[in-house]
């Protein structure tokens, strides 16, 4: 019965992704066009700041209307040499700062966008991450989405990069946000993504700003919360003009860490929310459940059917993101990686482990 339900609800999702049910519509851009502040929080980033400033520097839109702030946290590389070389000569208006203090409450990233939206000049903000390239398209079609009433706009991001590690990851990310996608156009505000985040200065200032929320390494996660429980209204868009590209995590152990630091945001999820991510990933559990009351050919067929289910989501999201669909053979071992990687954080939290490594500092 379990499987069947997941089943007819993977069924229901890849159906709404693929029709656009509940999709944001676009709305008429801000005329005269705004002005935009686009805010980089960048610690130890050398080697992927030119790849992002790179394509900040080719947005199709009036650079005159740009301002790229990036903010270096205490880098201990070349990170602001980098910055500033990337961006000579630029037509827009930037700034690299040099972020020293902490602002109120804010720690790490939310920190350093503390002080980069304190320094921004104007009403729209831009959060992206520095491992991140956006498309030229990126600004307008933000933009597009920032009805009247609207705090947050969250685009879309996926993962490019070589080897197979990159390219399960590459799924993963695809899949999660393609479910993502389906409950935020029912109506549920699940999350937003900091590496991909338009924020409106009204909707960020009746929050307090970075420095009045409580730390979490989460900060997007707890940006969006504080903006919705103030009344605003979110997009989460799924789309191509919008796609941002990200590297991927380089190693299993850096995967662990990012994963880690993830949960703590799903941990603040509503009950309801979280509930249904224990469901959707029971799967495995039922399967060999299956297996072990003496009917492997059930567990074997449900399996089956979970991959089947799970590659024709696949192609639906990879349709609608305007991305090549992966390869089939892909989807086979994807389920091995989420059962490995899920097992590997299980054990993680069950040894009592409560600190988070990001980006050489530790978290609690």
């Amino acid at each position: 019965m379990y499987c069947l339900l997941w089943l007819v609800l993977m069924a229901w999702a890849t159906w709404r992704l693929a029709t656009r049910r509940g999709a944001a519509t676009p709305v008429a851009r801000p005329t005269p066009w705004p002005r935009v502040s686009i805010l980089v929080a960048a610690r130890n980033e050398e080697g992927n700041l030119p790849r992002c400033l790179g394509s900040l520097r080719s947005l199709e839109y009036p650079a005159s209307l740009l301002e790229i702030l990036v903010g270096d946290d205490a880098s201990t590389d070349r990170t602001r040499a980098v910055a500033e070389a990337s961006l000579a000569g630029y037509e827009g208006n930037y700034r690299v700062l040099a972020i020293t203090d902490n602002l109120g409450r804010a720690r790490g990233k939310a920190n350093v966008l503390a002080h980069l939206a304190r320094a921004a000049t104007a009403d729209y903000l831009l959060i992206t991450d520095a491992d991140i390239a956006v498309p030229p398209t990126w600004v307008a079609a933000m933009l597009a989405h920032a009805a009247p009433g609207v705090g947050t706009v969250t685009g879309l991001t996926v993962i490019a990069g070589p080897g197979l590690l990159a390219r399960l990851q590459r799924l993963d990310w695809l899949l999660s946000l393609a479910l993502i996608q389906v409950g935020t156009e029912a109506g549920q505000p699940l999350t937003a993504m900091g590496n991909n985040m338009l924020v409106i200065r009204p909707a960020y200032q009746a929050t307090g700003g970075y420095e009045a929320l409580p730390f979490s390494v989460t900060e997007d996660f707890a940006l969006f919360k504080a903006v919705n429980a103030h009344g605003f209204g979110f997009r989460q868009l799924f789309e191509p003009a919008v796609r941002a590209t990200s590297l991927p995590a380089a190693s299993w152990g850096s995967l662990v860490q990012q994963r880690l630091r993830w949960l703590r945001g799903v941990a603040a999820l509503p009950w309801h929310v979280q509930a249904g991510l224990v469901f959707f990933s029971g799967y495995w559990l039922v399967a060999l459940g299956l297996a072990l009351a003496g009917r492997p050919g059930l567990a074997l067929a449900a399996l089956a059917l979970k991959i089947l289910s799970s590659y024709a989501l696949t192609v639906a999201a990879s349709q609608r993101a305007g991305i090549a669909r992966p390869a089939w053979w892909l989807v086979p071992a994807f389920e091995a990686y989420s059962l490995a990687l899920t097992t590997h954080l299980s054990l993680v939290r069950l040894l009592g482990r409560r600190g988070i490594e990001w980006k050489g500092r530790t978290y609690r």
